[in-house]
């Protein structure tokens, strides 16, 4: 057993931080886009947020995108990632902080009005004072 004292500070170890980047920045930022109260409708009970690229691709969507597409709104598709979501946390057989889920939605591209699949990744990771929090993102984003 060592004699360290257990409250050494991790810069004896590791050296001084360098920089951090908090999940209040990122929500600030736009980095991450909180889902708001969809996410408390739909069951989860810690918050949650999408990567701009997993907003981008699947929840966001204007009235414009509605007259050159199909009707929809982007309400209707966060309460469908969300529950999408959900469900995957609901049937998952592993535990595991991270989850892949999958989804169809219109891609908002200017000309698409048939649904395609696509893939999602959920990761339950502590926010920025330890507490849980709910991230959605791309697969190939980290």
């Amino acid at each position: 057993m060592s004699d360290e004292p257990l409250n050494v500070p991790t810069d004896h170890h590791f050296g001084e931080v360098i920089s951090t980047y908090t999940r209040a920045q990122a929500l600030a930022d736009g980095v991450l886009l909180d889902a708001g109260p969809s996410s408390g409708e739909v069951g989860f009970r810690w918050p949650v947020a999408l990567t701009a690229a997993a907003w981008s691709d699947c929840v966001d969507w204007m009235e414009d995108d509605s007259v050159r597409q199909i009707h929809q709104d982007l309400s209707g598709r966060l309460w469908d990632v969300l529950y999408m979501a959900s469900q995957a946390i609901r049937t998952s057989v592993q535990p595991s902080d991270t989850l892949q889920f999958k989804l169809h939605r219109v891609p908002r591209d200017g000309r698409s009005i048939n649904a395609e699949l696509v893939t999602l990744k959920l990761i339950v990771g502590p926010g920025d004072c330890g507490e849980p929090v709910i991230t959605i993102l791309m697969p190939d984003e980290d």
